[in-house]
């Protein structure tokens, strides 16, 4: 028990140079972002649909799920999704506009993007007047529509609609 007590006992060594730390100047280096083309992500939602709209400079192609716009065989829904380029003038030609969608049906995926475009455009030009012109026109191009399908309830096979009932 002697022998355990003097080793705890025994003041320790004193460190080797090499391990004692050195005080290092720190440097701070701002971290400048790379300047790039400019890109806008904007998103619109319309029913069960969200749409994200990525817009950058080029040659104003359209592009809505991976596809041409023109390929599309409805032309009003080619028309709605369309339309705030159209708001927008020439400097909607001079975008890139990719649209991915995914829920609901065709007509809420085609609003939904709709509205994500004319977002992403308000955000890339930054232009105040194109914002009240969109808001002017339709004010559901910039503002998504807050309803949604009120759930189904017991006694019935819809939200409100109840079972027939028979007296006999």
């Amino acid at each position: 028990m002697t022998e355990k007590t003097e080793e705890k006992t025994e003041s320790p060594a004193p460190k080797a140079e090499h391990e004692t730390k050195k005080a290092k100047p720190k440097t701070h280096r701002k971290r400048t972002k790379k300047k790039g083309p400019k890109v806008v992500v904007a998103r619109g939602k319309r029913k069960e649909s969200i749409a994200r709209a990525v817009l950058s400079k080029g040659r104003g192609t359209v592009r809505y799920n991976h596809a041409a716009v023109s390929a599309l065989s409805n032309r009003y829904i080619r028309e709605l999704i369309m339309e705030p380029v159209h708001y927008a003038g020439a400097a909607g030609t001079e975008l890139d506009i990719r649209v991915n969608v995914r829920g609901g049906g065709v007509m809420g995926q085609a609003q939904a993007a709709r509205t994500a475009i004319a977002k992403g455009l308000v955000a890339y030009l930054e232009d105040e007047s194109l914002k009240q012109k969109f808001l002017d026109t339709d004010r559901s191009l910039l503002v998504e529509d807050s309803r949604r399908v009120e759930s189904k309830k017991y006694r019935g096979p819809k939200a409100r609609a109840r079972y027939q009932k028979s007296y006999r």
